[in-house]
Order: C-alpha cells, then structure tokens, then sequence
C-alpha cells in the first residue's frame, strides 16, 4: 500500500479541527508541492507550513530570487529544506510525475493555471489553484473532464469566499433575512496601475516598465491588458455570491452580456509618468477601463459584475445583495430591512447585523485566523483544501465552481466582441446542479 492510500484508510478525517500535532505521525502528513514561489506562493506556503499535518518536501519555479525567499521560510519555520525543480518552465511535469504528493498547490501566472492542474491530475495529485483556473472554454471542458476521469479534486483557492462580513451575510441569507434573492453584484475594481507598470525595483516600484524588466505580475498580467478586451477577473466578485444564490446547487448561470468602455487609463498613466514619447506610450491596450458583465440565472436572478483595475479609484469588490425583503451593500457598509430597520427608506449601518450573524466558522477559529492575511480569510482557503484532502471529499468550491467562475473570462470577451450580444454558459455540471446540495451552510465542517 503506498502511502496515499495509507493516509485515505486510516481515517485522518476524523482529527479534531484544531489538530494538535500529536495526531499525526511524520509519515501520515499530506504531502503538498508547491507551483509557483511568487509573493501569493510565498504567503500560503507559510500558511501550509504553519500547519503540522502538512508537509512540503518540493516546489517549483524559474526564478532564482523567489525561491531564495520561499527557502528562508522553511528556514524560520524549522522544517526541512525542498526539494526543488526549476529547470525551465515546464519542470512542473517532473515534478508531479516523479514525487508522491497528494497534493499541488498553484500560484503561477493565469496561462499557467490550466496546463498544471491537468498535468497533476494526470498523476494523481489533487490540485488547489488560484484564480482563475482557465482561460478558455475549451481549458475549463479539460479541467471538469480531468476531474471526473481521476477522481482528483480541482478546487479554485478564491479566498474571498471566506472574508468574514460575506460569510456573514451568506449567514443572513441562509436564514432568509433578505427573502427571496432577485439580484446580486461583485467585481474587482481595484487601481493596479501601479501593478501592471514599474521599474523593476522592487513590487509595486511605480515605474512603466512591464514585460522581462518589470518586477512579479508586470511581467504577465500587463500583457493580458494588451490582448484581451473582457473581464479578466471575475472570480472575486463572483465566487462570494455564487453560494447566495446556490450556483451549481440548485441553481446555475444560463448567459451573460458584456460591455466594455474605451480603453484610456493606462495610456494616461505612461504619459502623466513618463511622457509621451515613452516605448510603452505607443501600446494600443485592448482592455476597455470599465467592463460590465450582466448574467441572467435559471431561478430568475440576474448578477452584474465589474471589472476595473485602469482608474483612478479606492479598492472595491462592489458587493450588494438584494431580496424581496431587504438589500446589503457593501461600499458603504449600509443594510435596510422592511419592517426591521428603524426608518423606512433609510440606509442603517451594517455593523449590528454583521456581528449578530457572524459565521460559525469564523467564530470558531477567529484565533487562528488572526494574522494570517486577507482578513483572515487565507486560513479559511488554506484550510478548506487541506481538511478537503484529508476527508477524501470534493471541498466546498470544487472543480464546477472552479470553471464557472472562470469561464466568465472567455464568454465576456466573445460578448464584447459581438456588440454586447448575449453569449450562452456552458452547464459544466452536465445537469448535476438541479440535485446539488448547497454548501456553506451554517454547519458546514469548511
């Protein structure tokens, strides 16, 4: 018996939550490898070493500098040095071929998502990617198609998922505070000039280099704002309210429309910093500032989600939750409630509410969530995987949650393609979503 087996047999599911590292021997630690040492890979790779029923006996990737600084966290940590594969980038395929994982985790550059969870899957490892897990409709086909042929789980780390005033009010709709949902909205509007320029100095340097000289995401992400013309990120908006409206559970996206503003904000950037006779001035940036996508649901609600990382603007996800009985919004932390709130058509401060509702979950390992990045909410994602492996189970943002969040990438950009016209969503769960059971329910182990 190897030992993946010996691990899924010998009950590591029935650990307590707050595994005291007793429970487990040496040689019943999952075993996880690591994709991608970047400063996302670097964080959580902290995270899974803080627990004692993970091991990371390897990583992988190409840059040198990175992987210093992931080595100097096995280091502080005491734990043993990796094993390392770095021998171009697609040593990746050595790496799950060779070493017994049960595990891989994903923080690589988006092309790269795909092509590595397919490849780990292909070797019996389960996967854990970051967002989005594909590019393409065809890419998200593979990965449903990988997973039910393997048995391996695929599950999209969308941490926002976890942020404690959205479990909260996911608390708030379980317990029909808001009635009947009608329509919700997230997106991911959040200023990332200074991201996708710099001088290759240091992250976030404040420079208009991108490409090999710039530092980190500049060297990928930019180029996306180059090529495409779609929202390029939707999974932060849209994963938290997935759950609200049991998307895969009951309920699933039927089509969506897209459009897209002119695309001025980053031109702006390279000129106000640079001037105009700057290289990067002369980019023709494909990725309008403001793209709106607009999705209608089989039991009638509709989403509307926006994508906006050109502008000028404070951090927002624009989340808002609106019923028959009542509205939340997020950006001004407002809630109103019919026949609850003290003054008709009056915003009230959501405070009470988010505290009176506060998850389970969060209650229950508020202590370990403090500190460990986003809120919190990386412990929670973290943990979810892990505790997901253990049990031998599909975790609770699983493979269809995976593709359905990330295919809204290709289908808005065929949207805005076609002047806004209304693009079809796949049923990735091939009608499985009318008898699935929704998640995070208020007693749910992750």
């Amino acid at each position: 018996m190897n030992r993946r087996k010996f691990i899924k047999t010998t009950a590591l599911a029935t650990a307590a939550s707050f595994y005291p590292s007793s429970l487990f021997a040496f040689s019943n630690k999952l075993q996880i490898g690591i994709i991608g040492t970047g400063l996302r890979g670097q964080w959580m790779t902290k995270l899974l070493l803080d627990r004692p029923d993970v091991d990371i006996p390897v990583i992988c990737d190409i840059d040198e500098k990175m992987i210093d600084i992931v080595l100097n966290i096995f280091e502080k940590q005491g734990r043993p040095k990796p094993k390392i594969y770095k021998k171009g980038p697609e040593d990746f395929r050595n790496m799950v071929s060779k070493e017994d994982l049960d595990g891989v985790y994903i923080a690589t550059p988006w092309e790269w998502h795909h092509p590595m969870a397919i490849a780990a899957m292909e070797n019996d490892c389960n996967v854990g990617t970051e967002v989005p897990a594909a590019l393409t409709i065809d890419e998200c086909w593979d990965l449903v198609n990988m997973s039910e042929k393997s048995g391996k789980l695929c599950m999209i780390m969308e941490n926002v998922n976890y942020r404690r005033d959205i479990m909260a009010v996911l608390n708030m709709v379980r317990q029909d505070l808001f009635g009947e949902l009608l329509h919700c909205q997230g997106g991911y509007q959040h200023d990332l000039r200074h991201v996708k320029f710099n001088d290759g100095k240091g992250a976030y340097g404040g420079g208009v280099e991108f490409g090999e000289k710039g530092f980190s995401e500049a060297k990928w992400r930019t180029q996306h704002s180059v090529d495409r013309n779609a929202d390029l990120y939707p999974t932060h908006g849209l994963g938290p309210i997935s759950p609200m409206l049991n998307i895969n559970r009951g309920n699933r996206m039927l089509h969506l429309t897209s459009t897209a503003t002119q695309s001025r904000g980053l031109h702006k950037y390279i000129v106000n910093n640079e001037g105009k006779d700057h290289p990067n001035a002369k980019i023709d940036f494909k990725l309008g500032d403001v793209v709106t996508t607009v999705i209608k649901c089989a039991n009638g609600q509709t989403i509307m989600l926006s994508h906006d990382t050109n502008s000028p603007r404070p951090y927002s996800l624009n989340f808002r939750v609106q019923g028959t009985k009542g509205i939340w919004m997020k950006d001004n932390q407002s809630i109103y409630i019919e026949g609850r709130s003290p003054e008709s058509h009056r915003w009230e401060k959501d405070e009470s509410y988010l505290k009176e509702y506060d998850h389970p979950l969060w209650k229950k390992f508020e202590d370990q969530a403090s500190g460990s990045g986003h809120g919190g909410m990386d412990f929670f994602i973290a943990r979810a995987f892990i505790e997901a492996l253990k049990d031998n189970q599909s975790p609770v943002i699983d493979v269809y949650d995976a593709v359905s969040m990330s295919v809204i990438v290709p289908l808005s950009e065929k949207s805005i393609q076609s002047n806004s016209t209304s693009v079809k969503i796949p049923d990735f769960t091939r009608g499985k979503w009318k008898e699935n059971k929704p998640i995070f329910g208020l007693n749910e182990k992750y």
